[in-house]
């Protein structure tokens, strides 16, 4: 019997007398086991609320149930507010930031720099003529011209499709990453040197952009991009090289700028004279056409007027054209022709009439 295992019901009853030590181990015993169904039942009680979870304005949650998503399309996504899933392992949830905008940077054309460099600026020290450029830590892009040229590029995203973006790869911003350096080589394979550096630098850009985003909509990745900033530099080797041909080039078009504008003044002068040129001339033909309207026209109205009595007319303007010649003499005598053809007689009073002097005036 001493071998048997101890067990709550083999306790004496109350009709055997025990000892104080037995009863007291008794209800030892019986608080113990209270005490451990309590702590047992809340440990259950937390664990089931461990479930619970809040999703925010900018997020949506899908909750995996062994590993498959709840529902399927849009009916997968949990919205804002309060949520609850099993706890894990049996489920658990995944929140996807869809409106917050993702960032993913490509190096795969930029040299080796560490993050206090970058920040202290030492990565924009020149190395040097003849410092080489060493493969292993450098990269570099080649360009359509076979010139090498370094360049990074920051893709700036937002995601559309949760759902596929965490169950369509096992690490989706890994696939936006090689998606965006794909972009960058196969780009700046078609682009000069010179085009990716000063001359078309927004071209390059959206270049870069249109390809990536190309990329990841084959993919179907679920997201959508928004920006590609790209920063390029010439090799450090080679930057005084290339800063003397970014000042030859600033002052080529600096000189042809200044061409253009001397151009325009010229031209614009030249226009200006010519076309003042042009109106002075129609304003005089308008005017000569003008006067000789208004003449042909006056002529027409006199011309019954000679019909009808040549000699008359005749005399009228004559005497027209001698008052407009003799507009300052004082008298004016014509002598026109009689009925007969002859000359008339001309009579001139000389001993003219004194004129009568006013009461007020002083007698000579």
């Amino acid at each position: 019997m001493a071998d048997q295992p101890y067990r709550p019901d083999d306790l004496p009853t109350a009709d055997v007398p025990i000892d104080a030590g037995s009863q007291a181990l008794s209800e030892a015993l019986r608080s113990s086991f209270g005490i451990i169904k309590f702590v047992t039942l809340l440990l259950v009680g937390l664990f089931l609320a461990s479930g619970f979870f809040t999703v925010g304005p900018q997020e949506r949650a899908i909750v995996i149930r062994l590993g498959k998503p709840v529902g399927e399309g849009e009916k997968a996504l949990l919205g804002p507010g309060l949520h609850y899933s099993l706890p894990y392992p049996i489920e658990e949830y995944i929140k996807v930031p869809i409106t917050a905008i993702q960032k993913v940077k490509s190096t795969v054309g930029w040299f080796a720099v560490t993050a206090a460099q970058e920040l202290a600026g030492e990565d924009r020290a020149p190395l040097g003529v003849g410092t080489p450029m060493n493969p292993e830590v450098d990269s570099y892009l080649l360009t359509a011209d076979n010139n090498i040229v370094h360049s990074r590029a920051t893709l700036v995203y937002h995601i559309s499709d949760p759902v596929g973006y965490v169950f369509n790869f096992v690490n989706a911003s890994n696939a936006v990453v090689t998606a965006l350096d794909n972009a960058l080589i196969f780009c700046a394979a078609r682009f000069k040197v010179d085009d990716i550096l000063t001359r078309d630098v927004a071209g390059f850009k959206e270049a870069v952009r249109k390809r990536a985003t190309d990329l990841v909509n084959a993919e179907n990745l679920g997201i959508v991009v928004e920006d590609c900033p790209i920063e390029s530099r010439a090799p450090r080797q080679l930057q005084d090289a290339f800063a003397g041909v970014l000042k030859a080039e600033v002052t080529r078009h600096k000189v042809l700028d200044e061409a253009h504008i001397y151009e325009n003044q010229v031209t614009n002068r030249a226009s200006a004279d010519a076309q003042s040129r042009v109106n002075a001339a129609e304003s005089d033909r308008s005017r000569l056409v003008n006067d000789v309207n208004s003449q042909a026209e006056r002529f027409n109205d006199i011309l019954p007027k000679y019909r009808a009595n040549p000699n008359l007319f005749s005399q009228q303007r004559l005497a027209e054209t001698l008052s407009r010649v003799l507009t300052n003499v004082q008298d004016k005598i014509f002598l026109a022709e009689g009925g007969n053809g002859k000359q008339r007689q001309l009579r001139l009073l000389l001993n003219r009439e004194q004129p009568k002097q006013l009461s007020n005036e002083p007698k000579p």
